[in-house]
């Protein structure tokens, strides 16, 4: 089955209303001041009096829906007897077909925030998730005949592309994968993946995808303590690993130092001993306390 070709937006030139608005003042203006005259006439039938003012009226009813206004940002989209004939996305007072349709379709920037959905991540987790999109229309042809109500796709859109994102993404860095991007440590490269989606899924509505970003972004509630813990303990983990290599580095110097100035020759259970002293002061949590040995490490 072929895909249907898309639509394409064409710029018209409208034509001005203001002189055409002078012409319809005019035969107004005209028509009235025929039926006054008329009508003062004793000898003038009534019929008389209609005929003149009946042009007017169907003049001004016929001319008068081809008029429009186009405001800043917007367009309207110009459909004759269901054919399109064009955009005009020029401010201004215009006038067209009196059957001409003339659809709106704003150009301005729409901020759109979602609404926080839950959803699984790359490791099985729920998390809550919701993002922020600005987007406006490219081409409103497309926008208008490609889809129907093109603001609803929009949302439906950014609700499905979130949830693409948020499953194929773990919230946290992986221990065994670093290289792995994680919705809550690579912020920058998951708004350049969200964008990049919604432009694709939104091309075929002509639509234009500014920025996108997380606005919001954690575990869901029933795991959220659970998951607060580990980070805890993840972060214990990491600064203990980072004392300990400090303080084994401030060890090995103390032990060179001493053999090079020649302060205390030290066997190899004494080492162990200062070694074992060393590490307790510089890995203790708390202040630690001296003990005084008043005999020798052997008695």
């Amino acid at each position: 089955m072929s895909e249907r070709e898309q639509s394409l937006e064409r710029k018209v030139s409208p034509l001005s209303g203001w002189p055409l608005l002078g012409l319809l003042v005019l035969v107004e203006a005209a028509a009235v001041a025929a039926t006054v005259a008329i009508a003062r006439s004793p000898r003038i039938e009534p019929a008389w009096v209609l005929g003149a003012i009946i042009p007017g009226i169907l003049f001004l009813v016929l001319m008068a829906p081809g008029f429009y206004l186009v405001n800043p940002n917007m367009s309207r989209v110009m459909v004759l007897f269901g054919e399109y004939r064009g955009t005009v996305n020029r401010p201004g007072f215009f006038w067209t077909n009196p059957f001409t349709m003339k659809h709106h379709v704003s150009l301005k920037a729409h901020n759109v925030a979602s609404e926080k959905i839950k959803v699984n991540d790359l490791g099985g987790n729920p998390i809550e998730i919701g993002a922020v999109v600005v987007w406006r229309v490219r081409d409103t042809a497309q926008a208008l005949f490609d889809v129907e109500a093109y603001e609803e796709y929009v949302d439906i859109q950014i609700e499905t592309a979130v949830r693409s994102l948020a499953s194929s993404h773990p919230y946290d860095e992986r221990s065994d994968a670093p290289e792995t991007i994680s919705l809550r440590g690579d912020s920058v490269q998951v708004a350049q993946e969200l964008q990049g989606a919604l432009a694709e899924r939104l091309d075929r509505a002509g639509i234009e995808v500014i920025e996108a970003r997380l606005s919001h972004l954690a575990y869901a509630p029933e795991i959220a303590s659970a998951m607060l813990q580990r980070q805890q303990a993840e972060a214990i983990i990491a600064a203990r690993h980072k004392i300990v290599e400090g303080a084994v580095s401030m060890v090995e110097q103390a032990l060179a130092d001493l053999s090079q100035r020649h302060v205390v020759e030290l066997d190899g259970e004494r080492r162990a001993t200062l070694v074992g002293n060393l590490l307790v002061v510089l890995c203790g949590q708390s202040a630690p306390q001296p003990v005084l040995n008043t005999g020798t490490l052997y008695t």
